[in-house]
């Protein structure tokens, strides 16, 4: 019997793990990979105390119901690649480009299973996008060039290339007002946030479980969560990943999705 509960306490105090998608990419334009930013994972193992345990992003390595009997909670991570505009009925562009139909697969199935099970799934930047193709809303693929929005890409440098300086790329840009006593205004305490912005492609229309609860100054959708979710189910347009070692708004995001992880557990 005590051997038992001795083995029983050992369970309870495994790490909770947390799957990190990752996405299709080219090594030298001739090695196939599955990447993902090293900041996600320092973010769930650092706030959150927990595994992270990458996962493909192709439907044809990755089984949804062998994942989720092994994590306790899925990142959607940001990506360079946008969604394939197929998956909310517009016709792809070249300029648009690259896209990664296979994470596409993988991400919009992923969503609908957790969400219906109340296993707790946080979208960043592409991961937010995801969640809102997933329930049948649409995406932008640059926000820029919509009346009255401003530029929500990396900042660059003169030449036109991306600034050098990565605390310059991810300081925080522009306002995010929060729906009052909404469930991003009761996490952070507040009605109104200031993040970061590095992101071309953004929510058009807004898909029918999505509940907008963040607008940047301009308009701009930085903040969802899913209607009638049993568990956490929540999306930022920003890079929440970069900083939540000292960002106490991002740190907060982390610690929610933490905290909804062992509640479930």
């Amino acid at each position: 019997m005590r051997e038992r509960q001795r083995r029983g306490e050992g369970k309870k105090m495994k790490k909770p793990v947390v799957g990190v998608i990752g996405n299709s990419t080219m090594i030298e334009n001739r090695f196939a990979v599955q990447m993902v930013g090293e900041r996600n994972l320092r973010a769930v193992a650092d706030v959150m105390g927990a595994l992270p345990l990458v996962f493909a992003g192709a439907p044809d390595i990755t089984d949804v119901d062998a994942l989720l009997d092994v994590v306790d909670g899925v990142l959607l991570t940001g990506a360079r690649a946008n969604v394939h505009p197929t998956r909310f009925r517009c016709e792809p562009n070249a300029a648009h480009e690259p896209y990664d139909q296979n994470r596409d697969a993988v991400a919009l199935t992923l969503i609908e299973v957790c969400v219906a099970r109340g296993i707790p799934i946080f979208g960043i930047c592409r991961g937010f996008q995801e969640m809102n193709v997933a329930y049948g809303g649409s995406l932008h693929p640059e926000i820029r060039e919509l009346p009255g929005r401003m530029n929500h890409r990396m900042p660059r440098i003169a030449s036109g290339e991306v600034h050098p300086d990565p605390t310059v790329v991810f300081a925080d840009r522009h306002d995010v007002k929060l729906v009052p006593d909404g469930a991003f205004a009761r996490l952070f305490g507040s009605d109104c946030i200031r993040v970061n912005s590095l992101h071309g492609q953004g929510i058009l229309e807004p898909g029918a479980r999505v509940v907008v609860e963040g607008v940047a100054e301009d308009g701009t959708i930085e903040a969802i969560r899913i209607a009638d979710a049993p568990g956490f189910a929540l999306g930022v347009q920003w890079h929440a990943e970069y900083d939540p070692q000292k960002n106490p708004i991002n740190r907060a995001l982390f610690e929610a999705f933490a905290a909804a992880i062992d509640a479930r557990r």
